[in-house]
């Protein structure tokens, strides 16, 4: 399984852009995808995640913000980030947490980078 994470760019205040992660190869009916980010000099954190049941779950920092969502037929992970601050300037990861009875295996992508500009 692989994950190509893309969509980060340079936006002002107050913008949005929509992050995608494209992953390859089958992955388990039971699952969690996640976004995560790591701003410079900090460590990496939990974002937003969607379980396979289709319950999310979003940090306080960008709960009403942001938004979490799949598209099972062709694979890919989004994340919407609408009213962005300059304090989500960060390396943005996808994750993949599968399991099968007691295994579980993560899978992550490479990273794109969001600035924000204020």
């Amino acid at each position: 399984v692989q994950l190509q994470a893309s969509g980060g760019g340079l936006v002002q205040a107050g913008g949005s852009l929509r992050l995608s992660c494209t992953v390859s190869g089958s992955i388990f009916s039971s699952n969690v995808v996640a976004w995560y980010r790591q701003a410079p000099g900090k460590q990496r954190e939990l974002v937003a995640a969607m379980v396979s049941s289709g319950s999310e779950n979003y940090s306080d920092s960008v709960k009403g913000r942001f938004t979490i969502s799949r598209e099972y037929a062709k694979n890919i992970i989004y994340l919407q980030m609408n009213n962005l601050r300059p304090e989500d300037t960060a390396v943005y990861f996808c994750n993949v947490l599968e399991f099968l009875g007691s295994t579980s295996r993560s899978y992550w992508g490479q990273g794109t980078l969001v600035t924000v500009s204020s």
